[in-house]
């Protein structure tokens, strides 16, 4: 690497943080306008649910993490894509990760997204069981508001891809997932302050 290396890393922190201005492209496809829902935003969630199910899991929580913050990073480059759009476009997820990980000062970062892309390890399992959960608590939230897309997608019924249930959900891999996936089926988004509101202030 020729420049030195904190100038790479500020050059890597800036394009991470344009990683907020990066909507996902669900959007199109759901019917919604919720600009709340970037890459960033979802980043966020699925390193936290993957903190989660590393303890559950027993894997090591710290690579889980790291592969649920940086597993969409290539997007920066390429874009998000729903699934129309992968019918008809390739990306280079190789030629990206090269570029923009692994000329970094510390080879870790691109390791470990070499690692969840090959998902072979149980913490790599574990990172792409959290992706899928935030797609279902983000679902439920869209159907907690009324819409009706998103509840198709969610509910076990017949979708509109002729099959049974919702993908993320069949798709899970561990049992802690599992068992999460249940959950937050089950649960109500706005149950977190059933305890906490008051009509009076302290």
């Amino acid at each position: 690497m020729n420049k030195k290396p904190e100038k790479r890393i500020a050059e890597f922190l800036f394009e991470l943080g344009t990683m907020r201005k990066l909507p996902r492209m669900h959007r199109q496809t759901l019917l919604t306008d919720d600009m709340s829902d970037n890459i960033a935003t979802h980043s966020y969630r699925v390193a936290m649910i993957g903190w989660f199910l590393a303890k559950m899991e027993k894997v090591d929580p710290y690579k889980v993490v790291m592969m649920c913050m940086s597993h969409d990073m290539g997007e920066i480059r390429s874009g998000d894509h729903n699934w129309i759009h992968k019918k008809y476009v390739k990306i280079f997820e190789d030629e990206i990760r090269k570029d923009q990980l692994e000329t970094l000062p510390f080879a870790e970062l691109g390791k470990l997204a070499a690692e969840y892309d090959e998902r072979k390890s149980k913490e790599s399992i574990v990172a792409k069981d959290a992706d899928r959960l935030d797609q279902v608590l983000l679902l439920k939230e869209y159907v907690w508001q009324g819409n009706r897309e998103a509840e198709i997608w969610l509910k076990v019924k017949p979708g509109p891809y002729k099959e049974s249930g919702n993908r993320q959900i069949k798709e899970l891999q561990t049992e802690s997932a599992k068992e999460l996936g249940k959950a937050i089926i089950d649960e109500s988004p706005s149950s977190w302050w059933n305890n906490a509101w008051t009509n009076k202030n302290r």
